[in-house]
């Protein structure tokens, strides 16, 4: 009883209707990756998609004809349930609402605009050459994925596969997907040539490269490290314009041995270029060092909601943090 009393406070939430738009559109975008670009040549990749393309054309043979969009809900279904059974809690319920609504958003895709209609007399897939389809797939679909991974969803299939494996077998979930992927690729021997399935299991890997490229670049952040005899300026700036934390260390010159005072804080890139402005237009001597950060654990708050906390400080009705 319990539990369903905190799942209808969270579905009462913001922050669980804005997640779940955020899944929707990443799903939207997925479904379309899928529908136009690797049905039409029937191009099988390491994905629940690319299994279904397999089973389609596998069932058709015995006269059985089922779209590939319901094939696709009957597996993310079926995986469903073995995750619920081997997982349990592990299991998450944002991967049930993408998984099951993978499935009707191609149907929606087709009745927007039918991929026939974008195939060019002659041609059997929607650019016209395997290797491009798998290219616009992959960029499409990984944008998707990145934009599920970060608010911590994903769009099933192989991830549950994966996370079974990982579970039971020890291995790291990288290498479970890999070798689901490729034993997927593997199936295509059956229904296509040769070189449909090379192409398929270079755009399996592919697929992955791009995938860390779109997630690295929507949670990438700056971490900056700077020396200055203005640094007590710099740190009030970045705690009162900027609402970031920062840490200061007692660094010692090599070459000079004269003491002095370091910065170090993340920011984001706009933020950073806030940072740089000010202290051009103050003309503040520093010795800066700027690298990439992909992923940030811990503490970690939005700019705005600090601007709003520390408003609210600033008033007297909460205390500082």
């Amino acid at each position: 009883m319990k539990s369903i009393v905190n799942s209808l406070g969270v579905v009462k939430t913001w922050k669980f209707w804005k997640e779940m738009l955020i899944m929707t559109v990443g799903m939207f975008i997925a479904a379309a990756a899928i529908y136009y670009f690797q049905v039409p040549g029937k191009i099988v990749l390491g994905t629940v998609s690319g299994l279904a393309i397999f089973l389609s054309e596998v069932l058709s043979w015995s006269g059985i004809v089922l779209k590939v969009s319901t094939i696709i809900v009957i597996l993310n279904a079926f995986l469903i349930v073995l995750a619920l059974l081997l997982l349990g809690k592990d299991f998450g319920l944002k991967t049930v609402y993408t998984a099951l609504i993978a499935g009707p958003l191609m149907d929606l895709w087709e009745w927007i605009k039918p991929y026939q209609e974008l195939i060019e007399e002659g041609q059997t897939s929607v650019m016209g050459d395997p290797f491009l389809d798998v290219i616009c797939f992959v960029i499409v679909l990984s944008a998707s994925q990145a934009i599920l991974f970060h608010i911590n969803a994903s769009s099933g299939g192989l991830d549950i596969i994966a996370k079974i494996i990982n579970k039971y077998l020890h291995l790291d979930i990288g290498t479970s997907v890999a070798i689901v992927g490729i034993i997927i690729c593997c199936t295509a021997f059956f229904i296509n040539p040769f070189r449909l399935v090379i192409i398929g299991i270079i755009g399996t890997w592919i697929n992955g490269l791009a995938l860390d490229y779109f997630t690295a670049g929507l949670n990438k952040r700056k971490r900056v490290c700077i020396i200055s005899e203005h640094h007590e300026e710099i740190r009030r700036y970045i705690i009162d314009k900027l609402y970031r934390g920062c840490s200061l260390y007692e660094v010692t010159g090599g070459y000079s041995g004269e003491k002095s005072v370091e910065i170090q804080a993340l920011l984001t890139q706009n933020e950073f270029a806030e940072l740089m402005s000010y202290m051009r237009e103050n003309n503040m001597h520093a010795f800066i060092t700027a690298g990439n950060v992909s992923e940030v654990y811990g503490l970690w708050r939005h700019s705005k909601r600090r601007k709003e906390k520390n408003h609210l400080n600033q008033n007297g009705t909460v205390k500082n943090e």
